[in-house]
């Protein structure tokens, strides 16, 4: 789990250091799960760039991404995967963000720079402790075994502090039963570590967990109730999504009414599969029930959205924000309920080959219509 208190120190030093007036590199909003911040290049463009932090950071970085299409700060965003460091690992990729890219937009440093890197430590500096140990290496290597362990059960375990906040948080804002899904969670991903079988990668697994405890406390899903979520089998990368809710004014709208009518079920079922690369890479989504002509699904019950596309799919998209895109890509593509059609249309081997298919005739053609949200 990420070290609450060295994390906000991280943070209070950064407002300080590059407040909202600053004229390169602004902080705008910071708190323990993620931070927004703005860079003005030299013709005083500006561009947004995001952060969020996983559970394990610092053992697992901040994971940085930017809407903006420029290629100078997507070259530097992927420099930072070799900026390391045991400390201070948010101050380390901050520098180093606002170094390249003034480099390369060939502008000046921000003045207040030097503050920053007077609270970094050299970056030899665990090269410096390494040879310092060198008498003792039988002893530090059952020391570093020992702080291995411990540094990997930190993933699944949340020091007292923080947990204590994050655990009243979450009981203000989440209801008890989506709670208790959050801890049989976080219990079952120790387990399964401790039994050396676990799934996914922890950046996925971070990311995901982040985005059940997000949806847990949104208003479209605990009040609106819109759409609800399952996880299949407890996996956070399998999950099965009921929408329940379409533009009122639309075919499809009229068709749920019918079918809770007739078959006593008044959703759209979606399948959500996501894999260790996530969230690099999109989820692969189906509609599982019931058949639909139109909306864009495809045979199978694959989705033609260029969003679901790696080629359409960007990190900083929330799963509630797909979920929501989808319902609306339904109803735009004039999505109908075809009752009494046969249950087998539908299955996963189908809609991944289709999908495979769609991907290959886009990326050779191009994305023309309808628009890019769409597929």
């Amino acid at each position: 789990m990420s070290c609450g208190a060295s994390l906000k120190r991280e943070i209070k030093l950064l407002e300080a250091v590059f407040p909202k007036e600053n004229e390169r590199f602004q902080l705008c909003t910071a708190n323990m799960d993620e931070l927004t911040c703005k860079f003005i290049g030299s013709n005083n463009e500006v561009f947004i760039i995001h952060c969020n932090f996983t559970d394990s950071y610092p053992s697992s970085p901040p994971v940085w991404f930017s809407e903006a299409d420029d290629a100078v700060i997507s070259t530097v965003i992927e420099q930072l995967a070799d900026v390391t460091g045991s400390d201070s690992l948010l101050l380390r990729h901050v520098k180093h963000l606002v170094c390249e890219l003034c480099k390369l937009h060939d502008v000046n440093l921000p003045s207040t720079l030097p503050k920053l890197e007077q609270h970094l430590p050299p970056e030899s500096h665990d090269e410096e402790m390494l040879s310092a140990d060198e008498d003792d290496a039988a002893e530090d290597e059952d020391d570093d075994e020992n702080h291995e362990v411990d540094d990997c059960l930190d993933h699944y375990e949340m020091e007292e502090e923080p947990s204590k906040m994050e655990k009243d948080n979450d009981e203000k804002e989440i209801d008890a039963e989506n709670y208790a899904v959050l801890a049989r969670l976080k219990s079952n991903q120790r387990k399964d570590y401790l039994k050396g079988s676990v799934s996914g990668s922890v950046g996925a697994t971070d990311r995901l967990m982040k985005e059940l405890r997000d949806i847990y406390r949104s208003d479209s899903f605990k009040k609106k109730k819109m759409y609800a979520v399952e996880l299949v089998n407890d996996s956070l990368y399998d999950w099965n999504v009921k929408i329940f809710t379409v533009d009122s004014d639309s075919p499809l709208h009229a068709d749920l009414i019918q079918l809770k009518e007739k078959e006593g079920k008044d959703h759209i079922l979606l399948n959500m599969t996501f894999k260790e690369h996530y969230p690099y890479d999109p989820p692969f989504v189906r509609v599982v029930w019931p058949i639909l002509t139109g909306g864009y699904v495809l045979g199978g019950g694959a989705i033609c959205m260029e969003l679901l596309t790696k080629q359409g799919w960007s990190s900083a998209y929330t799963i509630e924000a797909v979920i929501l895109q989808i319902a609306a890509t339904l109803v735009k593509g004039k999505a109908r309920i075809q009752f009494g059609a046969g249950k087998s249309q539908y299955s996963l081997v189908r809609a991944q080959q289709s999908f495979r298919s769609l991907v290959q005739i886009h990326e050779k053609n191009g994305w023309f219509t309808p628009p890019k949200e769409d597929g």
